[in-house]
């Protein structure tokens, strides 16, 4: 009788398309995949650890998997489990660990387990490498699970920002082979999945590392100009990309691009020079508002999403409010709010000037605040104009919802017929619940 094995993923989107190749992995070794919530004879949890509370979320994930069968193994993969493996072994439940370099053969190790369990009951093995010796690159995607995919191309990042514990946790900057990049392209527009989202720790970091070492014959650019090629695919969409990356040249590929859309998420952290500084980011604000400018002026339908940090050690009240007016003042569509909060071997959590988790709080919400006011801002500019929708597979409370090219969430009455078409709308008007409604006019494709 086949074994049966879940997943569950906690963080970015670079974690969904790695355990999907790792849940094709335990498909190829002849295992059924089932739902999270089912009975299961093995239960994978691929962590993160740039989310505050990581260590509950993951104590309340593995009693779930032990309610569905406390007899089933419990695996842990990811980034926290690079980052503190032994603490997760400790986790009652928890029978292995494994790390960066270790997670892409999780089979093997679960097969061992499997056949000798009398080993691991009740001691969380751990299997963890050095992260200088995570040097080598795994690609993958994730298929299946949505109407989108997530395509890996690169991993690692060798920037040193002080807050950061992701090079810590995934090792250096390295890329996918453009060759790859492009098969698995291909093999994704075969399963009728029409958007593709490049992910990757810093993906506009694209080529370094793509044989092994930092020479590489491909840039981001390279990237995207083939990819833009690629038959049967619909769309391409950009996740973050640093602002000292996104070449101009880039921003021009995308306004005249068949397929790739306008949207761009853009990390920014503070609105203050002197707070960048201290973030050893790589640009200052002028840069960030070069950006923005060049978006606009070529793409002006174009969505922009910014990441901000508040409450980092030593923000003043008046370097919180450059940051506040600073967003206020830019033309972008929405934020990701991220609490400041301390992370062990980072440079951030030794500096002075901590602040009281209710400063932190206060100034999160007041950018949460005018997040909504720039979603609502954008949203409204849009009304009256012509986009094409892709909609989703859910049936969330007798609707449907979907997502224009530029990122604008829609909602019509549900309609199974929909799921994962493209259709030519004109949006209309926004709803009480601050989504957009509009008319059908043609459609694009099935």
């Amino acid at each position: 009788m086949k074994k049966k094995v879940a997943f569950y993923t906690l963080g970015c989107k670079l974690n969904f398309s790695e355990t999907s190749t790792i849940a094709r992995n335990f498909t190829d070794e002849g295992f059924d995949r089932v739902d999270f919530s089912e009975k299961a004879d093995i239960y994978v949890i691929n962590t993160c650890s740039v989310t505050e509370n990581a260590d509950k979320r993951f104590k309340t994930i593995v009693k779930q998997a032990q309610k569905a069968n406390s007899d089933a193994f419990v695996a842990a993969v990811g980034c926290y489990a690079q980052l503190k493996p032994q603490e997760l072994a400790d986790v009652n439940g928890v029978d292995l660990v494994l790390g960066a370099t270790e997670k892409f053969n999780i089979t093997a190790f679960i097969n061992d387990l499997l056949s000798h369990p009398e080993r691991s009951r009740g001691v969380g093995q751990v299997h963890s490498c050095e992260i200088e010796d995570a040097d080598f690159y795994v690609g993958s995607y994730s298929i299946g699970d949505r109407t989108r995919a997530f395509l890996k191309v690169q991993d690692g990042c060798d920037y040193k920002c002080t807050y950061c514990t992701i090079p810590l946790a995934r090792g250096i900057s390295r890329s996918d082979t453009m060759e790859n990049v492009l098969k698995n392209a291909r093999e994704i527009s075969k399963q009728n999945i029409k958007e593709i989202v490049l992910t990757g720790v810093n993906i506009g970091d694209y080529g370094k590392g793509e044989f092994g070492n930092k020479k590489h014959e491909h840039t981001f650019l390279d990237l995207v100009t083939k990819l833009d090629h690629v038959e049967g695919i619909e769309r391409l969409r950009i996740s973050s990309i640093e602002p000292n990356l996104l070449k101009n040249e880039t921003i021009d590929l995308v306004s005249k691009s068949r397929a790739f859309v306008p949207h761009f998420h853009i990390p920014l952290q503070s609105g203050s020079n002197e707070i960048l500084k201290k973030m050893k980011r790589r640009y200052m604000r002028e840069l960030y508002v070069d950006r923005v400018s060049k978006i606009k002026e070529v793409m002006p339908h174009a969505c922009i999403g910014v990441d901000v940090i508040v409450g980092f050690p030593g923000e003043t009240d008046e370097h919180f409010l450059e940051t506040y007016h600073f967003l206020n003042a830019l033309d972008i569509s929405y934020l990701h709010v991220f609490t400041y909060s301390e992370r062990d071997n980072t440079e951030a959590a030794e500096m002075n000037g901590v602040l009281p988790n209710n400063i932190r709080s206060k100034r999160s919400k007041m950018l949460r605040g005018l997040s909504v006011k720039k979603r609502r801002a954008f949203y409204e500019s849009q009304i009256g104009s012509n986009r094409t929708v892709l909609f989703e597979s859910e049936n969330k409370e007798g609707y449907i919802h979907g997502f224009t090219e530029n990122y604008i969430k829609v909602k019509t009455p549900w309609n199974p017929d929909l799921i994962n078409t493209l259709h030519h709308v004109e949006l209309t008007r926004i709803d009480d619940d601050g989504l957009v409604r509009f008319e059908f006019a043609k459609v694009v494709s099935n």
